[in-house]
């Protein structure tokens, strides 16, 4: 069986190689702009500068069949399987970013700080909600 997902939007970035971005967008991620498709623009309606946003990103320049890691990229941590990181290599590379709204320049959305690089894939786009913790 086989499932697909489609783009709702992409990352504009200045970030450009996966190798020099940051683990995490708190470790000096800059911010970027997330350019909503068209056919969905209207689903942006009521996003606002100050809100809390949960993207799901697809890293398409992931390796899929990658099982274990050195958390962190460091090979004096011990080898862990993907489930337990935050490692964009895995089975299926769906990343989750928590940042802020900035701006709202529709058909964009200035967000920060963000970790994903220029071109990545955004397949979600959710509010962080005041009583969880989630994200």
């Amino acid at each position: 069986m086989t499932y697909s997902l489609v783009p709702v939007a992409f990352v504009r970035s200045s970030l450009t190689n996966r190798h020099e971005a940051p683990m995490q967008g708190y470790e000096g991620a800059p911010d970027a702009w997330i350019e909503i498709e068209s056919a969905v623009v209207e689903a942006m309606d009521d996003i606002a500068a100050g809100d809390e946003l949960i993207l799901i990103t697809w890293f398409h320049e992931a390796q899929r069949d990658v099982r274990k890691v050195h958390p962190r990229s460091d090979p004096r941590n011990p080898l862990t399987g993907v489930f337990s990181t935050r490692s964009p290599d895995r089975p299926n590379p769906l990343g989750l970013h928590r940042v802020r709204v900035l701006a709202v320049d529709r058909p964009r959305i200035r967000v920060g700080p963000l970790e994903a690089i220029d071109g990545t894939p955004v397949v979600d786009i959710k509010p962080v909600l005041s009583r969880s913790d989630d994200a």
